[in-house]
């Protein structure tokens, strides 16, 4: 059994979990450790559980809070030279793993496959992780799905994939002209529709749950991006990932998935954690 959760997707902040009964890794730490911390705790997700984190790149709503949470839980975090070449000085973890464009990297039981992508960044990757037979994609941040993109997302049972901002929304909105053709370009976001067109074209009949990522504050809105994808709903299961909150847990085996039922916890539970 496999679970998923996004502990937070946006532009305020972004990490993403994956994890079985012995190990887990994350996708990004955008938010402070202490948030992520608290948020996994809430939806029932063992941190002590973790192995590793990987970073897309340098942007700070992608990697605030790595130096930190790799340094708290004795963790590796993993990223390109040039991302850490990009980031800022206090962002940089102590002792970084590098990686390098089509490397596999085995975290325990998990196979993390690196994939390059388009967008304003020194080095941007997603990446797709396999558990057995069960792979899920993180695809965020991209300006145009480059045939990498396409070839990875294919193979996925589960993602979180970019649906970033509205047409309508974006042009008509208060950002300055060059911001909007920053987002709208090859190196920026994806849309609602340009993710609908990925989902549509570019997936297997064995993927059975999406979760909506990095939607924009200003230029979206969960209904329009849900809207957009409404006629994929009988393909697979469409959920939101929330900039303010986890969003639900999911759980996916060989055959089926299914969102998790997390019982009542109680009070004052304490993560073992090493001190730093």
């Amino acid at each position: 059994m496999l679970e998923i959760c996004a502990i937070a997707s946006g532009s305020n902040g972004n990490c993403y979990y994956i994890g079985n009964d012995k190990t887990a890794i994350l996708v990004d730490a955008g938010i402070s450790t202490k948030q992520i911390l608290k948020r996994m705790d809430e939806c029932g997700l063992d941190a002590n559980k973790l192995r590793a984190l990987f970073i897309t790149h340098e942007h700070s709503d992608h990697m605030r809070g790595a130096r930190v949470m790799g340094k708290r839980l004795q963790i590796p975090v993993y990223m390109s030279a040039k991302t850490y070449d990009g980031a800022y000085k206090n962002l940089r973890p102590d002792n970084p793993r590098f990686f390098q464009s089509e490397q596999q990297i085995e975290v325990d039981e998990f196979t993390v496959y690196p994939v390059s992508k388009n967008h304003d960044a020194a080095d941007p990757y997603s990446f797709r992780i396999r558990y057995k037979d069960i792979n899920v994609g993180v695809f965020t941040d991209i300006g145009e799905a480059c045939d990498n993109v396409k070839e990875h997302l294919s193979l996925c049972n589960a993602l979180f994939l970019e649906s970033n901002y509205d047409d309508k929304m974006l042009w008509e909105g208060r950002y300055p002209q060059f911001l909007k053709e920053r987002v709208a370009s090859n190196v920026g976001h994806l849309s609602n529709d340009q993710a609908f067109e990925l989902l549509d074209q570019h997936t297997n009949g064995e993927l059975r749950c999406v979760f909506l990522s990095h939607i924009s504050k200003d230029n979206n809105t969960h209904e329009k991006a849900l809207q957009t994808m409404q006629p994929l709903s009988e393909r697979f299961e469409i959920n939101i990932a929330s900039r303010f909150k986890a969003s639900e847990v999911y759980q996916l085996s060989a055959n089926s998935g299914q969102k998790k039922q997390i019982p009542n916890k109680p009070q004052n539970l304490k993560l073992q954690f090493p001190e730093f």
